[in-house]
């Protein structure tokens, strides 16, 4: 068991350290990767680390993606606190490391909304319920395996990480909020990406169980 904690502990300290220190790369040096460079760090890191931590933990990193597999019966509801505490643990771990490399930098990467705080909200919803139902469609359960899941999982990432990041962060994960607004002191809006991210990937779970009875 303590595997595949420390597997979700460390997969989501890479995807966290990885992705949002892209942020944090292309606002201290200038804007060298831009919105596109980013969003295919997040892509690519997701695809790479469901590769390589897939058979281990399911790779999950994301408490909205444990708690989602739970509501379908895909997961224990026993492993599910350990899973949680190991994700948010691992985004804490990275984000203060990022913190000591950049220590003038204000938000670290923090997850921000552009609009309205509604807007942010639905926006998260939607794309979250997205990237659950393009995980639930390809795995069909919690091991997260196989050449077509990664690549269509970190297919989704970039793609709505192009699209809603400016608009609303595009999280879709709250360990990926969480630890860069807790390093960075701006908890202002961290409700957002807890609470949005885990209902679009609850709703999810009703539309692919439509689909999965009438195939």
């Amino acid at each position: 068991m303590m595997k595949k904690y420390f597997a979700e502990f460390l997969g989501t300290f890479i995807l966290i350290f990885c992705g949002t220190g892209s942020i944090i790369v292309n606002q201290e040096f200038n804007g060298v990767l831009g919105l596109t460079g980013i969003a295919i760090v997040f892509g690519l890191m997701v695809m790479v680390l469901i590769y390589t931590f897939g058979s281990i933990s399911g790779a999950h990193f994301n408490p909205a993606v444990s708690i989602a597999f739970t509501v379908a019966k895909k997961f224990s509801i026993k492993e599910l606190p350990p899973y949680i505490i190991s994700q948010l643990g691992g985004a804490l771990a990275a984000s203060f490391l990022l913190k000591f490399f950049y220590p003038n930098n204000e938000f670290l990467g923090a997850t921000m909304p552009s609009g309205n705080e509604l807007q942010a909200f639905l926006m998260e919803v939607v794309i979250t319920f997205i990237l659950m139902l393009v995980i639930m469609q390809v795995a069909h359960g919690s091991k997260e395996e196989g050449l077509v899941v990664g690549l269509a999982v970190g297919a989704t990432i970039a793609i709505e990480a192009m699209f809603a990041g400016p608009y609303c962060g595009a999280s879709m994960n709250p360990a990926r909020s969480f630890g860069p607004a807790v390093a960075s002191g701006h908890l202002e809006h961290l409700w957002i990406y807890c609470t949005a991210t885990v209902l679009g990937a609850i709703l999810a779970i009703f539309v692919w169980r439509y689909f999965a009875k009438h195939t």
